[in-house]
């Protein structure tokens, strides 16, 4: 060592600390989610995004390599649905609809994906993909024939998404001007139906 000279302490990263890259992407991601529920798919750009989330464009592509990848891993969010197992039948319905209003008022990963679900395939993948692995397994949890759960839930899940859409896509005044509690009176005996009973 040179008579002198000061060597810089190395620093040891904290265990648990997230890395410089699992930063990046949390950046990128929110900012997707962001700009995809304000703006809508195709004027939300890669440009836009990298801006929001303050790095380079080219670092979005290098991650996620197209729109419509970013679009597809921003929608990656969890339903966190209830178990209906552990739950009073007589409040099955209620609870879901209960349950999606919250989840579409503090979370809009949700609204950006049904945004472009309609034309854009990656998006309507993830929403397929929700369907099939979160909301079939709810319905599986009080309906042993696989057949009929994945039917039940295909179905369950065209009234939730459809009360979304309508509501926070949309925006159609009737439903926006609903309650929480008048939403449920008029939604819950749909979703009992295909909950609970038999065509």
């Amino acid at each position: 060592m040179i008579p002198g000279r000061v060597v810089p302490e190395r620093v040891i990263p904290e265990r648990g600390a997230p890395r410089r890259s699992d930063r990046t992407r949390a950046a990128i991601l929110a900012a997707a989610r962001e700009l995809f529920a304000a703006d809508g798919y195709a004027k939300a750009t890669i440009r836009a995004i990298a801006a929001q989330a303050g790095i380079d464009p080219s670092m979005v592509m290098r991650y996620y390599g197209s729109k419509e990848n970013l679009l597809a891993a921003a929608a990656d969010f969890g339903f966190e649905l209830p178990d209906l197992a552990r739950i009073p039948q007589d409040r099955w319905a209620d609870g879901l609809i209960r349950h999606l209003l919250e989840m579409c008022e503090r979370n809009d990963t949700l609204i950006a994906l049904l945004r472009v679900a309609a034309t854009q395939p990656a998006a309507a993948e993830r929403a397929r993909w929700i369907i099939a692995n979160q909301i079939e397994p709810a319905l599986a949890s009080i309906e042993p024939d696989p057949a009929l759960a994945a039917r039940r839930a295909g179905l369950l899940a065209a009234q939730m998404m459809g009360l979304a859409l309508t509501r926070y896509v949309l925006e159609v005044p009737p439903v926006v001007a609903m309650t929480p509690d008048d939403l449920v009176a008029w939604m819950s005996p749909v979703l009992r139906h295909y909950l609970a009973g038999r065509p």
